[in-house]
């Protein structure tokens, strides 16, 4: 008898595009609109490198939070709009983020330990910032934790 045909060559991406890269290894493939569960931050050494950077980190912060709480609930502006807000209306991501983590625990039946007013801390220069950024990251550190997230908190 013949021997079998050879098995199909794998898909090529169209000329002029990478192949998807594979997932990196431990990584878990994620089906679409099923909810990523964020990653708790270390608040003090993000207070650090944000000093440290001149508020940079910040941006990096607003970033990350704003696309972490978008991927796990769907709703909220995202990473990207988040970054865009922080640069060009500082304080109104103040806002803007304990509305989404006060609506994330309302959601759950829980009692939010922040709430969209703590945005007004941004009047209060500098001590006011620190003040609102412990309590938002605690707050999201606690709920990712309450959702079973084990993660070391670290900047990333």
């Amino acid at each position: 008898p013949p021997p079998p045909p050879p098995p199909p060559a794998p898909p090529q991406a169209p000329l002029g595009f990478a192949a998807p890269a594979p997932p990196a290894y431990g990584a878990m493939p994620v089906a679409p609109g099923v909810p990523v569960l964020g990653k708790r931050r270390a608040v003090g050494l993000t207070i650090l490198v944000s000093i440290v950077t001149c508020g940079i980190w910040t941006y990096v912060w607003a970033f990350q939070n704003g696309e972490a709480l978008k991927r796990w609930s769907g709703e909220g502006l995202g990473g990207a709009l988040h970054l865009v807000l922080t640069i060009v209306f500082a304080p109104v991501p103040m806002f803007m983020l304990a509305g989404e983590v006060e609506q994330l625990y309302r959601r759950d039946g829980r009692q939010p330990p922040i709430t969209t007013l703590w945005g007004l801390w941004c009047l209060l220069p500098l001590i006011g910032n620190i003040v609102w950024y412990v309590r938002i990251q605690h707050a999201i550190n606690d709920y990712w934790t309450a959702h079973g997230q084990t993660n070391q908190p670290s900047l990333t």
